[in-house]
């Protein structure tokens, strides 16, 4: 069965935000700490590979995926 991931646009005012940060402002996790475990979990995907990475850097056109709660957060 297949099922359509949810997508949220996520406007952001400088040149990048970090995936831990972006998690957090988009409210998928309350903490950092959160943004931090998930990220180191394998949970998130960017652009269709699992990024363990939660410094990395999300820029315009950039998408993170979080296939568990079926969320795509797209940068803008």
């Amino acid at each position: 069965m297949h099922t359509e991931n949810s997508v949220e646009k996520i406007s952001i005012s400088g040149e990048y935000i970090k995936l831990d940060s972006l998690l957090k402002f988009a409210g998928v996790t309350e903490t950092g700490g959160e943004a931090k475990e998930i990220v180191q979990m394998g949970k998130v995907k960017v652009n269709g590979e699992v990024c363990q990475m939660r410094g990395k850097k999300m820029r315009p056109g950039d998408r993170a995926e979080l296939p568990e709660l079926g969320l795509v957060l797209e940068i803008e």
